[in-house]
């Protein structure tokens, strides 16, 4: 007995401390979307829109619990032998993007209100799906190691593809899910081949062992190594929407309910550049030289080939306004690739402006999906003709619409949108990819057609009968989400340092 004590007392404990303030975020949104599912057997459905009431209170729940881990110094799941090595931080970039994640996530539940009861789909599975994604996008930016985050980039993605597919009978949705879902897999299945040579490689799937062992490779296993670097990328550059791995985008967009396109445009974003961050940044600095190039290149193809394809996009054609938003999307997502191209050839805190950048597209993209969601109520074939006269019916949504477009094409009075763009194009600048900087800046040129283009249309007089009808009431859900959104811009574009300070400063802790 007592030799048995003396060995247990020798050993290392093997036993973890959990931080539950730490996981506090990705835990309540978990907990309550299982609260709804398990709700929804017993609500009758009359009282259905209860659930999606529940979900709003849950997702601001798990936001406020944010403001305790400001200070971006908690860890936990660490390895008792090396105490470095964590599979969930809560630095400053986590919970950056954790509140981007769950303020985006709680806008698209305020404006999913009403378009689930309108269209009648499934409340309870709608609720689950959307809480289910919102908390793997959440767990994401803390996963430090390569199992977590390939966890956490499958349960953000997988509920998205039944939310897509979420109407029914509906070819166009059915369609959308079906390429969304296949094209997804596919990256998924060759990011796994990629973790699993890093695996065999370095013998740990921790970010900051892998990073510390990559710097020391064999000769004989470089090349396994570099491979191993590059498949990892793939499943991230498909979630950012980054070409060539952008096709699944439009089609998704329109098929989806308007409330999901918007939650991808934004939510679907942040998992992608966040995983592109953390396994780049933190895990493969040793091969900058392999990982760098290809994302300048990703950026600038993302870019171009965004802003075109959104230029020659007919006002009359039917979906055209969403597919507008989708391309446009893309084009900006080229920009979010721009800085961490950068980090390859200078500091990792370049990254911050990719938050920066992040914050401002989050607000007001989804802002101009919740004005969509108001003129699809009386004009569904969401065309960008439909938008013709929309501030002699709704001034204050066509006013904000303004102000989000000027935002993303970066024209006063959307200083936010300017700013933001200057420090991604400074980003560029310092790490002497000055011919991406100047391809950005054609881009940006490009993209003021199509963005000024439709801002016109908003205060032109409606055409024939269109002058004479009456305004249509906004719903309070909705109208609460376009007030927010428009709030936001404004505040930040009064007061840009309010996101540019995330650009300047230091993000990771380990």
């Amino acid at each position: 007995m007592t030799a048995l004590t003396a060995l247990a007392a020798d050993t290392p404990s093997l036993v973890q401390s959990v931080d539950w303030l730490a996981i506090a975020p990705v835990v309540i949104t978990a907990v309550v979307g299982v609260a709804v599912l398990v709700a929804d057997l017993f609500v009758t459905e009359r009282h259905k829109p209860v659930l999606g009431w529940i979900s709003v209170a849950g997702l601001a729940a798990a936001t406020a619990t944010l403001l305790p881990l400001r200070g971006g110094d908690r860890s936990t799941f660490c390895l008792t032998a090396d105490p470095e090595a964590c599979s969930y931080v809560a630095d400053h970039f986590t919970v950056v993007v954790q509140f981007l994640v769950l303020a985006g996530a709680l806008l698209t539940a305020l404006l999913s209100v009403t378009a689930v009861r309108d269209t009648r789909m499934p409340a309870g599975e709608y609720w689950f799906l959307l809480l289910s994604s919102a908390a793997g996008a959440a767990l994401l930016p803390a996963s430090r190691d390569l199992a977590t985050l390939i966890v956490a980039l499958e349960v953000a993605s997988l509920p998205a593809f039944a939310l897509v597919g979420m109407r029914r009978g509906d070819r166009l949705s059915s369609e959308a899910a079906l390429k969304f879902f296949l094209s997804s897999v596919t990256a998924t299945a060759v990011s796994l081949m990629g973790v699993s040579f890093v695996y065999a490689v370095t013998g740990s799937l921790h970010l900051t062992q892998v990073a510390d062992r990559l710097e020391d490779v064999p000769g004989q296993l470089d090349t396994l190594a570099m491979a191993g670097v590059a498949l990892t990328l793939v499943g991230f550059a498909f979630k950012t929407a980054a070409v060539p791995f952008h096709f699944w985008v439009p089609d998704t967009y329109v098929g989806a309910p308007l409330p999901i396109a918007g939650y991808l445009s934004v939510i679907g974003k942040a998992v992608g550049f966040t995983g592109l961050i953390l396994v780049t940044v933190i895990a493969f600095p040793a091969y900058s030289q392999v990982w760098g190039p290809a994302v300048a290149v990703l950026a600038a193809l993302t870019m171009t080939l965004g802003n075109a394809a959104a230029v020659r996009q007919s006002a009359d054609r039917p979906n055209s306004a969403v597919r507008l938003l989708a391309w446009s999307s893309v084009g900006q997502a080229g920009y979010l690739l721009v800085p961490i191209a950068a980090a390859a050839y200078s500091e990792r805190d370049q990254i911050g402006s990719t938050l920066a950048y992040a914050l401002m597209y989050a607000a007001v993209n989804l802002g101009a999906f919740a004005v969509a969601a108001l003129v699809a109520r009386t004009k569904p074939q969401h065309r960008i003709s439909d938008y013709r006269g929309l501030y002699a019916e709704h001034p204050l949504a066509a006013l904000s619409l303004a102000f989000f477009l000027l935002c993303l094409a970066g024209l006063p009075p959307g200083i936010i949108g300017l700013f933001a763009k200057v420090t991604v194009f400074q980003s560029a600048v310092d790490a002497g990819l000055g011919w991406l900087a100047v391809l950005m800046a054609i881009n940006v040129v490009i993209a003021l057609y199509y963005y000024l283009r439709w801002t016109a249309l908003l205060f032109r007089a409606p055409e024939g009968a269109e002058g004479a009808r009456a305004r249509t009431k906004a719903p309070w859900p909705v109208a609460a989400a376009i007030v927010a959104t428009a709030v936001t811009a404004v505040v930040l574009s009064g007061a840009p340092q309010l996101v540019l300070r995330v650009a300047s400063g230091s993000l990771f802790t380990q």
